[in-house]
């Protein structure tokens, strides 16, 4: 049986990350940044006024006037003006947030701090040097990195972007995976099962949990057993992604039919795993660009667990992530749970904080049953228990990976 780390490792080491490609700022948010961005001008790019106000030589707003200081104002500069001012001493000039300061300006003085008089303004609060005043190149000079390489790009690195002028990045764009369920005992979700029928819930779960975890899905759905037929989707499937996932091809007689299809296709290695649940599993490199490809368990709980564990990861990872694990901490118990032994257990919690003093607790959920897909729904984390530990009672810690919700 082949450790947990070891299955991790076989996986990352066969990740495919696709070429960087140019795309529209608009299109980049959540993929990583794929080169260094460097600002050809500064920003802001003109010495600019922080709020609505007069801009003025600070030297002349200190008065020793109890009624402070009486400037003519000699014009008014709205945003966007491209006209350029001077200032002479004594004088003030109207100026609207984000409007280029006139010659000789090195301050603001906000309206509230004045009588707002439009023709001789008297200023009740002198202001210092540069006060309500955003300078050239404050936020970005130029030549300065922007946005680095391996930065993922959100809506603060879109907003920069613009900022800089810049309208396409370069990044690495979201890796293909294709989703295939295998049974004969699957119908979609807008038929009604028969006997002995069940609707396709992987392809669904599976697709969500792809998407969630940054890749462009195609959901193929149910795919008839028959070996032919199922070597040719895949085969087709293995041109257009770089990660295929199989639901529902291990175990059993069905699961040796797809084992032996798919063989014609690469090195594919159907093994258990030291983990529960989902220790039955395949993975292999099929088809001529060796696309990494998984089979899980046909339990969509069980399903879930492994793509969590395993496909997640290389999807990450495929994206340019340099840790494509999600975060762990460390919470207490607040009932005690079993696991099995010589096996990683995954168990299903919810992750709550003490409301006394902060530190997290862990409520175990549908500990027993790995069919229970309820549960998972529930859950907000797993609590991972390490392979040689049978049971953990309430109170004692254990390491938690956070799921979808918490990420």
């Amino acid at each position: 049986m082949r450790s947990v780390d070891e299955q991790i490792a076989r996986v990352l080491a066969a990740a495919v990350r696709p070429s960087p490609v140019r795309v529209a700022i608009s299109e980049a948010q959540g993929l990583l940044c794929a080169e260094e961005v460097v600002a050809e001008r500064a920003l802001p790019g003109f010495d600019q006024a922080a709020v609505d106000g007069y801009a003025v030589r600070s030297v002349d707003v200190h008065s020793d006037s109890d009624d402070g200081a009486v400037l003519p104002v000699v014009g008014e500069i709205p945003a966007g003006s491209r006209q350029p001012r001077r200032l002479q001493p004594g004088q003030a000039v109207r100026v609207d947030t984000g409007a280029p300061l006139p010659t000789l300006a090195d301050a603001v003085v906000p309206l509230d701090h004045t009588d707002e008089h439009p023709a001789k303004v008297t200023v009740r609060n002198p202001v210092p040097s540069a006060a309500y005043v955003r300078r050239t190149g404050e936020d970005v000079q130029t030549g300065d990195v922007a946005v680095r390489r391996g930065t993922t790009i959100g809506p603060a690195q879109v907003g920069l972007l613009a900022a800089v002028g810049r309208s396409k990045v370069l990044v690495h764009p979201r890796p293909r995976v294709s989703l295939i369920s295998v049974g004969d005992e699957l119908v979609d979700v807008d038929r009604t099962p028969g006997q002995g029928q069940v609707y396709d819930v992987n392809s669904y779960a599976l697709a969500a949990a792809a998407r969630d975890a940054g890749a462009e899905v195609t959901r193929v759905g149910i795919v008839d057993a028959d070996p032919q037929r199922l070597r040719e989707v895949v085969e087709g499937r293995l041109l257009l992604s770089e990660i295929v996932v199989i639901a529902g091809g291990v175990g059993g007689s069905a699961g040796a039919d797809v084992g032996a299809a798919l063989q014609e296709l690469g090195d594919l290695d159907v093994t258990r795993v030291a983990m529960h649940p989902g220790s039955v599993q395949g993975f292999g490199r099929l088809g001529p660009d060796s696309v990494p490809t998984f089979l899980l368990p046909a339990n969509p709980v069980s399903a879930l667990v492994v793509f969590e564990v395993l496909v997640r990861p290389l999807i990450r990872s495929a994206q340019g992530k340099a840790n494509p694990h999600r975060r762990t901490v460390t919470a207490s118990l607040t009932s005690p749970v079993t696991s099995t032994k010589g096996r990683r257990g995954f168990l299903r919690g919810q992750l709550l904080r003490d409301p006394d003093t902060g530190s997290y607790l862990v409520q175990p959920l549908g500990n027993s049953g790995s069919h229970l897909l309820a549960s998972l729904a529930e859950a907000n984390c797993l609590a991972v228990v390490d392979d040689d530990v049978t049971e953990i009672s309430a109170g004692e810690d254990v390491r938690i990976s956070y799921l979808s919700q918490r990420s």
